[in-house]
Parts: structure tokens; C-alpha cells; sequence
């Protein structure tokens, strides 16, 4: 059983049938669709949610001030950094130039002094406009008073646009799924290949350290390694990689048991086909079946692990785009239900597109699954 395509890039008859298997899956295959859209549309929130804008020509000079960093001298003034927002900036931009701002002029750390009231506001639309633009210097005449910067879903209670900050913690809390993912499933694929096919005393020893490694509180490990270590993205993913890894090393194994026995394995070993060349061409396509069907389940747990501990307080630093933090916003405030409605809402609908998507792969991979 192999994943390659067929010669001159078209896809083999087992792989045409698997592709269709998952497209018979409606439900995974819209999910799938729709998880895409809100990852690609995420990964551009630089472009959606900022508080610079995207492009600014000044004196016939064409600036990317969503990507670059320019200082105020740029623009006739001193500072270091440059206040877009400012209204002298914004006139001598408006004197010499233009600016296409993103629909949301707000980064995910950015906080509105101009809000309506003091503390978590509600969303723009449930409030007037007179309401929204009436603390703006110059009321509704203000020109920062527009439809980009209104709060669709309000504000925490520093006053930090709720939507933006829901942009940049989906497109972190994937991301990092990914590469724990990602990572997790290299280390678990090559651990339970060497145990499954060389089998003796290498399984027996590798199967007595994993059973001793995972029988660590993962959890309290976890929180004592955290409060200990400044916590931030990479230092959090090498923590959980401690433990993610073992998911798939039982699948690989019990797979590289199972075949390395085979006929085919041992014509190899005859022709004098090296250990890694049996592995890598003969055994791992039919391991990496059973690992692809796990890996959105993977990714939906890590994103999962990484909400906790956010809300926990023992993830990435304060301040962060995280929808755990979103969640623990919600909990500290509560009497702004739409803090912590927009959080579970979020996660319910990304777990709930993962666990469709991961259903479809294993009706794709299952091979008693046809497709008519």
C-alpha cells in the first residue's frame, strides 16, 4: 500500500479512490473547505486587524507600514515609532499622500481610549453611532470615527478590540498545533518504527521507558516547568513535545510489527536492501496510513492543550492573542457575556470542523470503505 501518485503526475487508482471516499464524507469535506478559508483568511491578519495601515503613498513614496516598521521622522515628526492614528500624522499624510487602511484599525494589542464607557464595551451594533463617536475629539465629525473602527464584537476590559484579537489567537492556536503536530509525529513515527522493526530487546527496553515516561503527570509537570521558565511559543511547544510525541509510537509499532515479516520485506532483506531503505520505502507508507488519521485528532488536542493552559494562566505571556485568554477575559468580566460567548463559540466551531475533518481522512484510509 503506498501514498505516491502514479507516473506523470496523475494520482493512482488507490489514492483516486481514497480522495473520493473523503469527498463522500459531505460533512468532513466542507468542514475541511471551511477550516482552509478561516486558516489562509487568518494568516493575513496583518492585513485585517491593524492599528498601521496596509499602504501609504507620502510624497510619492509607496510605504507598507502593515510590515515595516517607519519612524515618525518619515512623516515630519521625531519619535522612533509612528502613531498612524495620530492627527497630525494622519494630516500630513492626507496633505501629501493617501492610506488604505485594513476594515479593522485595531491590532490585537491595541487599546481604544475612545470607547463608550469605561471597562468591557458591547458590541458596536447593539450600541448607536451617536453613542460610539461620541467620546472621539471631534465627535461624529471625527474621521477615526468610521465602520473600522467599530467594535463588531466589542471590547475586553482594557479595551482591546475583541475581534482582532480573535483573528491573531485563531491563526496562533493553529499554527501551533501544526508544528506541535507536526514535530510530535516525527519523533512518534521514527521511535515506533525502530521498536517494530528491529522488535528483541529494542522494543522490549523502549516500551518499559515509555511506559515509565508516560506515567509522569503530564499536567502538573506541565505547570511546575511553566511557572518556572518564562512561558512564551517556542519554549511552550518544546514542553509539550515532551509528552505529545508517545500518541503515535503504539500505531507505528504495532504496524511495523505486522509487516516487517512480510514477503516482500524479506525478498528485500535476500537482495541486500539496507535496514533504512526497507523502512523508509517498504514499511513507513503503510505506517503513515494509521499516523494521517490521527493527525487531525492530534492537532485538535494540542490547540486544546494550549486554550488550558492559557486560561490557566501558564501559557504564553500576558497580553498575548490567545482565546484562552479570551476565555479568562470572559470569566474576569462577567458581566460582558460576549467575552466569553465569542471564546467558546470559537473553539467549539474549530474542534468541531477538526474532529469532521479527522472523520473523513479515516473513511478515506479505511479500506473497507467504498465509494459508489
Amino acid at each position: 500500500m503506498s501514498l505516491d501518485a502514479a507516473p506523470h503526475g496523475r494520482l493512482s487508482p488507490l489514492n483516486r479512490r481514497r480522495l473520493a471516499n473523503f469527498r463522500a464524507n459531505r460533512r468532513g469535506w466542507w468542514s475541511f473547505w471551511i477550516f482552509l478559508v478561516l486558516f489562509v483568511v487568518t494568516l493575513g491578519a496583518e492585513f485585517i486587524a491593524n492599528d498601521r495601515p496596509i499602504l501609504v503613498s507620502y510624497k510619492g513614496e509607496l510605504m507598507v507600514p502593515a510590515l515595516i516598521d517607519y519612524p515618525e521622522s518619515t512623516f515630519g515628526g521625531f519619535l522612533a515609532t509612528t502613531n498612524y492614528r495620530d492627527e497630525f500624522i494622519a494630516d500630513e499624510i492626507s496633505a501629501n499622500g493617501w492610506v488604505l487602511w485594513p476594515p479593522i484599525r485595531f491590532s490585537y494589542n491595541t487599546v481604544d481610549p475612545y470607547v463608550a464607557f469605561p471597562g468591557a464595551n458591547p458590541p458596536s451594533w447593539l450600541m448607536s453611532r451617536d453613542v460610539v463617536c461620541q467620546r472621539y475629539p471631534q465627535g461624529l465629525a471625527d474621521p477615526g470615527c468610521l465602520p473600522g473602527n467599530f467594535h463588531v464584537l466589542g471590547t475586553d476590559g482594557t479595551g482591546r478590540d475583541v475581534m482582532a484579537r480573535l483573528i491573531y489567537g485563531f491563526r496562533i492556536s493553529i499554527l501551533f498545533g501544526l508544528v506541535l503536530t507536526v514535530a510530535s509525529s516525527v519523533i512518534g513515527v521514527a521511535a515506533g518504527a525502530l521498536q517494530g522493526y528491529f522488535g528483541g530487546w529494542v522494543d522490549l527496553i523502549a516500551q518499559r521507558l515509555i511506559e515509565i515516561w508516560t506515567s509522569v503527570p503530564a499536567l502538573y509537570l506541565l505547570l511546575i516547568i511553566s511557572s518556572v521558565i518564562a512561558p512564551g511559543f517556542w519554549v511552550l511547544l518544546g514542553i509539550l513535545l515532551l509528552f505529545s510525541w508517545v500518541t503515535l509510537v503504539g500505531i507505528v509499532r504495532a504496524e511495523f510489527l505486522r509487516a516487517r515479516n512480510f514477503e516482500y520485506v524479506t525478498a528485500a532483506r535476500a537482495l541486500g536492501v539496507s535496514n533504512r531503505m526497507i523502512m523508509w520505502r517498504h514499511l513507513l507508507p503503510n505506517a503513515m496510513v494509521a499516523t494521517l488519521t490521527f493527525m487531525p485528532f492530534i492537532l485538535s488536542g494540542s490547540v486544546a492543550t494550549l486554550t488550558s493552559l492559557d486560561f490557566l494562566g501558564f501559557g504564553l505571556p500576558s497580553g498575548s492573542p490567545s482565546l484562552g485568554q479570551l476565555l479568562e477575559e470572559g470569566k474576569n468580566n462577567l458581566e460582558a457575556p460576549w467575552l466569553g460567548l465569542t471564546g467558546f463559540f470559537t473553539i467549539s466551531l474549530m474542534m468541531t470542523l477538526l474532529v469532521f475533518i479527522g472523520e473523513a481522512i479515516r473513511d478515506a484510509f479505511d479500506p473497507r470503505k467504498t465509494f459508489r
